[in-house]
């Protein structure tokens, strides 16, 4: 008699222990699926809240840069020219309205700041009359309603007063300023003398 009962009593702890095992390892796999689980959800929300600031940024990006556009004739804002210690007003426009005083603003090209080409013109023996001291490397600062552009001269043409190239889009930001060609021409300057300079730096106002 004691024989078999200490047999049942060796077979009920030998099925306790197997039931303990299968529950703790039931127990391990549900805590081990929590953590995974919270773990994802952790990551998913990095990664919504990651997608939801670049999304953000990108839109505040895509915001333009002026929220109004000067009319024919307004002075738009100024250049300044580091290297010849002029800083000079920029009218909205190239006619001879514009250009009698100061640096006119070609209108089909993006204002100051914007990507693409942004053309200034003046006259050779007003405004621009010391251009030919600007060296490669010197920057061209521009500042507007939108805020401060400073550009670097990364090149120096000369070309006919006829040759088209000098408006067309670029890719990048870039500032090309004109003016007639040679400085002390006697009558219509028969070829423009170019600066061409890329965006190296943006100060936009909030």
């Amino acid at each position: 008699m004691n024989r078999k009962r200490k047999v049942l009593l060796i077979f009920s702890a030998l099925l306790f222990i197997v039931g303990l095992f299968f529950a703790s390892t039931n127990a391990f796999s549900m805590i081990k699926t929590y953590i995974l689980y919270k773990q994802s959800k952790d990551d998913f929300k990095k990664e919504i809240n990651k997608e939801t600031a670049s999304k953000l940024k990108q839109m505040k990006k895509n915001e333009p840069l002026y929220k109004t556009y000067p009319n024919f004739g307004d002075e738009m804002g100024s250049l300044t020219i580091p290297r010849i210690k002029a800083t000079l007003p920029i009218f909205h426009g190239t006619d001879e309205d514009e250009l009698a005083k100061g640096i006119g603003h070609y209108a089909k090209s993006v204002m100051p700041g914007e990507r693409d080409n942004s053309v200034l013109a003046g006259h050779r023996d007003t405004v621009f009359r010391q251009l030919g001291e600007v060296k490669i490397g010197d920057p061209l600062i521009v500042t507007t309603s939108a805020g401060t552009f400073t550009y670097k001269v990364h090149k120096i043409r000369i070309v006919d007063k006829d040759d088209r190239t000098v408006i067309v889009p670029k890719i990048r930001p870039t500032l090309t300023v004109s003016t007639c060609y040679p400085f002390r021409y006697i009558g219509h300057a028969p070829q423009r003398y170019i600066l061409v300079a890329n965006l190296v730096k943006s100060e936009v106002n909030k």
